[in-house]
């Protein structure tokens, strides 16, 4: 699950890790990777005077350049310091841990916010183009701006800290008293708090309409509190952008790709309605079977489907519902956790599986100090967050995982996916600080996701999981499987941003907030709440993705991309069977296209990345329609009856 390590109030250069967007994710940061070159202070005399004569506004090509130098060295440094503090505080979770990385964060900040102001003073200075993508990349690294104003700086930084406070302490009590810390009869069962974690595993598992219900409702209780707050931030980072030449935050969010803002969209758009008719098709085919589970009462026959019942506190991914959508006669080709349990692996010996496929593509074996400095199982004598991570903390070889694993399938997944972060932040350690992460911020999250696509039955069958490897006619529960999760996230992955976008640049005012958040839901994913909503709530700050200032369409452009490198891959492998049998393990040809485009970073465009890698510099969501052909048939001949549409 990609991480990256630290989430800072008001700027996001990456730190230490990387981490996957999942249905319960709770805190993710930022996506890129430690950017950074560590070690003594190399800057000249020379190049500080430089550097120094650019605050002074002496503005030439030549001191854009010695401002650079000065400012990844220094951006290095702290980042080092950074990034073992979060470890530390990840790790070792007590009061002292949490204070020294609040204040490497804050150090780190103030850093950040600093340069890119600086930066922004040579907008208008003629540079070649390698100068003007750094000191662009340096202003991007910024999610919510502070102006330069150290009270509206310290109030920003105030306003993201509270808001995550409050996110991270949510908790649902059904039976507190008002104005009372516990509920009542705290010892009693049935009037316990609810962590989210804990809601979400009921949800994931309940078939009762009335306790997921009262769980969704009980859940966006948290969020009516950050609405106030929430508009006095956009209020500050949009006068933050536009002192670094944006004209609100929706422009300086969608400007990070390579392309301008406007074609960003449009092509996030264009990507979208590419996969719509499969993911209208899986609405439609999995409205059908809840009607059935749960009756007209419950379930509509036609229309939106009530967001509730879908599995997930978000209706982001439906995976969990797959009991409910599949077929008497459908199952999965096998069952992973349980081929795993059989094996006898301990949770080291999932993560040497996982090594292992890397290596068969001609990666360098993992450092002795990540098997000496990972966190691989769950402690008994601290608290930690397990939550599953990839770390680079020097911007060199010092990489690590950091997990709780379990011997589950699931885990087993998460380990390859977590490795592929690990092997992407190595293989681009020698390019400089700025250009030490993914080619934009879905890559990383697609390179995992890519290796993950290849635990088939056939990498199954050759790491002795699996003696034969099932027939094609059981491919149909597993694409199904795969769908509820992948296609079923795609409108999500889309209209978080689109919401906040709105928000940015004023189309949406404060009085307007959730019911252009649910016009979106409604218009995108085709579902809808189960009880009335109205602007006294402030659903959208449900989703830690908006309190904690995530970005999201790079999970958005991950999901595409991910097939498209998949797809790719295969081909180069020269695989000519179905796209979801294909597996690159072992595959050399593979191997060595990939680490090509790994060892670029972000040191290109991330069309001559996505070019290295597949020939295409442009991103193509016909590889996703590709993969799930098989299961598009299914459902057509399943929907045939049926009035599809919301």
């Amino acid at each position: 699950m990609k991480k990256l390590a630290l989430v800072i109030a008001a700027a996001t250069f990456t730190l230490a890790g990387c981490d996957r967007e999942t249905p319960e994710a709770g805190a993710p940061a930022p996506t890129a990777d430690n950017k950074a070159v560590y070690g003594a202070d190399t800057t000249n005399a020379g190049t500080v005077a430089r550097a120094q004569d650019a605050s002074a506004d002496q503005l030439d090509a030549e001191a854009a350049k010695a401002f650079l130098d000065n400012a990844q060295d220094r951006l290095a440094k702290m980042a080092e310091e950074a990034s073992h503090a979060s470890w530390l505080a990840s790790t070792y979770i007590n009061v002292d841990s949490q204070y020294t990385e609040a204040l490497a964060m804050e150090r780190y900040t103030a850093l950040a916010v600093e340069l890119a102001q600086e930066a922004a003073k040579f907008d208008q200075v003629e540079l070649d183009a390698e100068t003007r993508r750094m000191l662009t990349m340096l202003k991007q690294g910024l999610v919510f701006p502070a102006p330069n104003d150290p009270e509206l700086t310290a109030e920003l930084a105030q306003i993201g800290s509270k808001m995550q406070g409050m996110y991270g302490a949510g908790k649902y009590c059904p039976d507190q008293k008002p104005g009372s810390e516990k509920p009542v009869a705290s010892d009693d069962k049935q009037n316990k708090c609810y962590t989210l974690t804990e809601m979400g595993q009921m949800m994931a598992s309940s078939r009762d309409p009335k306790l997921l219900r009262e769980l969704w409702v009980g859940w966006r209780k948290v969020s009516p509190p950050m609405k106030p707050l929430y508009e006095r931030q956009v209020e500050i980072g949009n006068a933050g952008a536009k002192e670094l030449g944006y004209d609100n935050l929706s422009a300086m969010w969608r400007s990070k790709y390579d392309m301008p803002a406007d074609e960003f969209s449009a092509d996030m758009d264009n990507q979208w309605n590419k996969v719509k008719p499969l993911y209208e098709a899986l609405h439609c085919h999995v409205r059908a079977k809840l009607n059935e589970h749960y009756g007209d009462d419950v379930v509509p026959a036609t229309g939106k489907i009530p967001a509730h019942l879908l599995g997930n506190m978000w209706a982001q991914e439906w995976g969990n519902i797959y009991d409910v959508v599949k077929d008497e006669d459908m199952q999965a080709p096998y069952d992973l956790t349980q081929l795993v349990v059989d094996s006898g692996m301990s949770e080291k010996d999932m993560v040497k599986v996982g090594e292992k496929f890397f290596t068969s593509l001609g990666f360098k074996p993992l450092p002795e100090t990540f098997w000496e400095r990972s966190q691989f199982v769950q402690p008994r004598d601290r608290d930690v967050v397990c939550h599953a991570s990839a770390w680079n903390l020097d911007g060199q070889d010092d990489i690590r995982i950091k997990m709780c694993i379990n011997k589950t399938g699931e885990d087993l997944v998460t380990i390859h996916h977590e490795l592929g972060h690990n092997f992407y932040q190595r293989i681009y350690k020698d390019q400089p600080f700025l250009y030490k992460e993914g080619a934009n911020d879905g890559f990383h999250e697609a390179v995992g996701d890519t290796i993950a696509l290849s635990i088939t039955p056939k990498y199954l069958k050759e790491i002795g999981l699996m003696d034969e490897v099932p027939g094609e006619e059981k491919d149909i529960g597993y694409l199904m499987q795969q769908a509820l999760d992948k296609i079923a996230f795609l409108p999500f992955g889309l209209l978080v941003d689109k919401w906040r976008w709105q928000v940015f640049n004023g189309e949406v005012q404060p009085g307007d907030y959730n019911k252009a958040w649910w016009k979106l839901r409604e218009e995108y994913q085709g579902i809808q709440a189960p009880v009335a909503r109205s602007e006294a709530n402030f659903d959208p700050g449900a989703k830690y993705h908006i309190p904690g200032n995530t970005p999201y369409a790079r999970y958005f452009l991950a999901r595409i991309q991910q097939f498209q490198f998949h797809r790719a891959l295969c081909e180069a492998a020269g695989e000519t069977g179905p796209l979801h049998r294909c597996s690159i393990f072992k595959n050399k040809a593979a191997g060595e296209k990939l680490r090509k485009m790994l060892a670029m970073g972000a040191s290109k465009p991330w069309p001559d990345a996505m070019e290295a890698l597949t020939g295409q510099r442009e991103l193509d969501a016909s590889a996703i329609v590709d993969y799930f052909e098989p299961l598009m048939e299914y459902l057509q001949e399943q929907n045939k009856d049926r009035e599809c549409g919301w």
